[in-house]
């Protein structure tokens, strides 16, 4: 039945309605009560409230959901009978249309299950607008990944009855016998795709990254990096578990093609910059503090906008002394994050005997730019960064930030926000590989994000690697 189309807001669950009150088998011109309860998300136990059907009907019936005057019509249903329905009369599952019973009678809403399906001919269509030239660079590559895989699974299923100290010992010869001409194709087929997609608009950009991902959708799931990066169990890619992947740079999966291509992806270009951003910042942080000596007992007070896990405070936390000098402000809408930020904190207490001062704030960008009463609520810092947010704010939020992020500073103080520059070369990979979009900028292009014309000292520094910039701006200290 198409009715529960056309009536999304009818269900009022936050009424006092019971389900005794809203629900009804309609069959023929029969409209039986019952009292429906959903035991699984797909099907509707139920009891019989007086009325009951003679026989289990053959033919299908309906479900009517009332709440205050208003209804909802879904169908068509079939009533399964067995000896497991712990009393209830029967269970209702649908026969054509499949609804989400849980959403139906708890959330308010109704979803169906094959809904997906319905941009099913726009989906396929997409292939149309693909280039020919990135149709057979996609092709050749998930051929040779397919030879590779086989191969490396084959070799896998040699050993795998092992005792495990030898299928180890096995494993990494082949990695280390096998894996760097694997390395070497896989690099090549990287650069191809950078000369091919080089020049391609955002919207091209995103036609061939669906069409390149639902064809080497397995390939990407093998690797442990990209599968996480590509699924989004948070709703974002760089959440803190993939930078502990970045941190930890080992290998990872249950295959060797597995650890092969997750090693690849945590020892790429953007990888080692992650790594070297966190030595870079302390390093700044360091200087900053020994340049700005305070009267004892002040602390020198640190904001981290976009801290993720701040997974940088081991490195800049290595002695009670330092838990005693820095007090830290830590931001981000990632409760998880913020939360394993705080297990951090207590392991560096565990290890050195001294609590870091450490604050924690959750809310996001909008939070920080619309209220008013940021820097009474706040404070004002002496040193303030962002190490990874930037790539992901256009140029007028990206200034807006900036701007208040200014005016938190203390005289003489310093703020450093990272941006990955246009030269990245895991750009590509990313994005393609992960379906992780970042806003690569120049370095015009960053450095003119900062307008404010009162500041004394603006630079752009960058990382080992090359690929990643930092904005440093160091306020006057003669500012009020």
């Amino acid at each position: 039945m198409e009715t529960a189309k056309n009536n999304l807001q009818l269900i009022d669950t936050n009424s006092e309605v019971s389900n005794q009150e809203k629900a009804f088998l309609l069959h023929g011109t029969d409209k039986i009560p019952i009292y429906a309860e959903n035991t699984s998300k797909y099907s509707l136990s139920f009891r019989y409230l007086g009325q009951r059907l003679d026989n289990q009907p053959v033919e299908p019936v309906s479900l009517l959901i009332k709440n205050n005057g208003d209804s909802v019509e879904v169908g068509p249903c079939r009533i399964l009978s067995d000896t497991n329905l712990n009393g209830y009369g029967g269970r209702l599952v649908f026969t054509n249309e499949v609804y989400d019973f849980e959403s139906l009678l708890g959330k308010n809403e109704i979803l169906k299950l094959q809904a997906p399906f319905s941009d099913l001919p726009h989906m396929l269509a997409r292939k149309d607008a693909i280039r020919p030239s990135f149709k057979e660079y996609t092709a050749n590559l998930t051929y040779d990944l397919s030879v590779y895989k086989k191969l490396f699974d084959d070799l896998d299923l040699e050993y795998y009855e092992e005792p495990d100290e030898v299928r180890t010992a096995v494993q990494e010869a082949i990695i280390e016998s096998e894996g760097p001409d694997f390395r070497r194709l896989f690099e090549d087929k990287l650069d191809e795709l950078k000369n091919l997609v080089n020049d391609f608009s955002q919207q091209e950009h995103m036609l061939h990254g669906f069409y390149f991902r639902k064809q080497l959708w397995n390939y990407i799931l093998s690797c442990p990096f990209n599968a996480r990066a590509i699924l989004k169990p948070r709703g974002y890619a760089g959440d803190s578990e993939l930078m502990r992947m970045v941190y930890l740079n080992d290998y990872q999966g249950d295959s060797t093609f597995s650890k092969i291509t997750h090693k690849h992806a945590v020892e790429h270009t953007a990888s080692q910059s992650v790594r070297y951003r966190k030595t870079l910042i302390t390093q700044m942080l360091h200087k900053s503090k020994n340049n700005l000596p305070l009267p004892s007992p002040d602390k020198f007070k640190v904001l981290s906008v976009g801290c993720g896990p701040a997974f940088e405070l081991e490195e800049i936390l290595k002695s009670p002394q330092d838990c005693a000098n820095y007090k830290f402000t830590l931001f981000d809408q990632d409760s998880v994050a913020l939360s394993e930020a705080a297990e951090l904190a207590r392991e560096i207490e565990k290890k050195l005997g001294v609590a870091p001062t450490v604050e924690y704030v959750h809310g996001s960008v909008r939070l920080m730019l619309f209220s008013r009463k940021l820097k009474q609520k706040w404070g004002q810092f002496h040193f303030i960064y962002s190490m990874g947010l930037f790539d992901y704010l256009n140029s007028r939020v990206a200034t807006a930030v900036l701007d208040r992020l200014y005016g938190l500073l203390k005289p003489g103080g310093e703020l450093v926000v990272g941006n990955f520059h246009v030269s990245n070369s895991s750009r590509y990979y990313l994005q393609y590989w992960g379906d992780w979009v970042l806003l690569h900028r120049t370095e015009e292009e960053f450095t003119g994000l900062f307008q404010n014309n009162s500041c004394g000292k603006v630079s752009v520094l960058y990382d080992d690697t090359g690929s990643q910039m930092f904005l440093h701006v160091k306020k006057p200290k003669t500012s009020v």
